[in-house]
């Protein structure tokens, strides 16, 4: 089943047009990387798929929800219905793991305090967290952090994770834990889209991988970098 869909998609950052005629689909259960030099538009495609690039030209899915009609009162639900992990965590640094995935929780309409406990150690025990729990998120490793950062887009138990250069801030072993988890979530019939420049983990972990290239991307195996 299609879970991310871009068919004959033109997209734009304001009135530029940065991706002609962008096709690809990805199903549930597959992992798919996105390559391509820095400013080739591999965050462009990421923000047309949760939203934050509207999509005037082709169509898109992701999930149940189209792009081409979607409105702002939208994008919430959508959101809902993905998980995105960042390079940069995007933790609030003023509060503890816990705390930032009760926020999360909070803000997507988790009412039941003892609900949301459950499901915050939950998924802190997926990623091997949950002994950290009480800790803010400055006392903790980068590595961990990410891996919070993993934990609260799996909050919703979305069918589509978007992974934005997950392992850029990281050494190269914690980067390695960091696919781990992420290559994992395919094994849950998740669709996941990692954007990386990270070739070595493209070359350990091997699976397909759309390349950004000379303003398009099309559904095609890239074997040689």
């Amino acid at each position: 089943m299609s879970l991310i869909q871009l068919k004959d998609a033109n997209i734009f950052q304001g009135k530029h047009l940065v991706l002609s005629d962008v096709n690809f689909n990805i199903d549930a259960g597959e992992f798919v990387y996105l390559i391509g030099q820095t400013g080739s538009g591999k965050s462009s495609v990421l923000k047309t798929l949760y939203g934050d690039l509207p999509l005037t030209q082709g169509t898109g899915i992701v999930g149940e929800h189209h792009l081409s009609t979607l409105k702002d009162k939208d994008i919430p639900a959508l959101r809902r219905d993905l998980g995105i992990v960042f390079q940069d965590f995007q933790l609030l640094s003023d509060r503890s793991v816990a705390d930032n995935l009760d926020f999360v929780l909070r803000a997507t309409g988790w009412k039941d305090k003892d609900k949301r406990s459950a499901r915050i150690l939950e998924v802190l025990s997926m990623v091997g967290m949950q002994h950290k729990k009480h800790k803010s998120t400055f006392e903790i490793s980068g590595g961990e952090q990410q891996r919070v950062s993993i934990a609260r887009a799996l909050l919703n138990d979305p069918k589509v994770i978007l992974a934005d250069e997950p392992t850029g801030n990281l050494d190269p072993r914690t980067s390695e834990e960091i696919m781990s988890l992420l290559l994992g979530l395919v094994d849950q019939n998740k669709a996941v889209l990692m954007a990386t420049h990270d070739f070595q983990l493209i070359h350990k972990y091997s699976n397909r991988t759309l390349k950004v290239d000379q303003g398009s991307v099309n559904d095609t195996i890239v074997q040689n970098f």
